[in-house]
């Protein structure tokens, strides 16, 4: 790892965050939700990954047991993912070159080769998708309905594409981690007694217009929602801890009666309703006793 090897690593501070802005990320609420964490697990699940914020604090915290498991229906995210873990002297080359060429129209030429019939390496794909994300409207991920990218550019002036202590902490901790495309229905075969499961799914939008589940050309519908409270009660039969984020709606807090429901309370800017942005509630739903 760029002429460190990982036993140095190791003994490094621990200062991971997420590589990629993503919204809805956890990185504000962690002061919040810290204390609703299990003290005790065996192993850590997370079927919707996003940036991550979650998985990089319990690292940092040193409360992340072996082994992990992260997961996405987004084939891209988990890609990148894959690339920082596994090859990432390759990736920082790549995001260097992007980071010198930067500018509008190289964006949009980034930008449109998904809709060319051109074969990109995975650590191309994976170096495509970091700056597109740090170069797009605010760093959001959406696609069309033939799975292009069609975020428009960002109005920064020298936006950072390449941070590359950033990319060599998170490579640290993704050690050993296993990274995988997989819906949220499918983690319950893999589920054991004691096992920690976070989920943080595309929210239940709080208006008509506050909706944004475009992260895969497949939106996340009302009936998703409640085929993954299903799959929240099959956890909790299964014995496993299971934590939950979402938005303070009527649907969502009749999903989740039967289980114990917190407050928090969080700062949103990705909204095209004004209701749905500044300060706005949110549940945090457990299976489990919190202090």
């Amino acid at each position: 790892m760029r002429g460190t090897d990982f036993g140095q690593m190791v003994t490094m501070t621990r200062r991971t965050k997420p590589f990629l802005k993503w919204a809805g990320g956890k990185q504000q609420l962690l002061s919040q939700i810290e204390k609703y964490f299990p003290s005790n697990f065996n192993r850590y699940l997370e079927p919707f990954v996003g940036g991550g914020a979650v998985f990089f604090h319990l690292w940092n915290t040193n409360r992340l047991p072996e082994p992990k498991f992260l997961f996405d229906n987004n084939e891209e995210l988990v890609n990148a993912y894959c690339i920082v873990r596994d090859k990432l002297d390759e990736l920082i080359s790549l995001l260097a070159t992007h980071q010198k060429n930067h500018n509008k129209e190289y964006f949009y030429q980034i930008r449109s080769l998904d809709r060319q019939d051109i074969k990109l390496s995975d650590v191309e794909r994976a170096a495509r998708t970091i700056y597109l994300n740090r170069t797009c409207y605010n760093g959001l991920y959406r696609v069309n309905s033939k799975k292009q990218f069609n975020v428009p550019i960002g109005s920064y002036k020298n936006p950072t594409i390449l941070y590359e202590d950033v990319l060599e902490a998170a490579s640290l901790a993704l050690h050993n981690v296993s990274i995988k495309v997989m819906d949220f229905r499918e983690v319950t075969a893999l589920a054991q007694p004691g096992d920690f499961f976070y989920f943080d799914p595309p929210y239940d939008p709080i208006s008509e217009t506050a909706s944004f589940t475009g992260y895969t050309a497949d939106s996340f519908r009302q009936a998703d929602q409640r085929d993954l409270a299903k799959v929240f009660e099959e956890l909790t039969d299964k014995g496993c801890s299971c934590l939950l984020s979402n938005s303070y709606t009527p649907f969502i807090r009749e999903l989740y009666r039967h289980f114990e429901i917190k407050v928090v309370n969080a700062r949103r800017s990705v909204n095209s309703d004004a209701n749905g942005r500044g300060i706005i509630r949110e549940i945090v739903v457990l299976n489990y006793y919190a202090r």
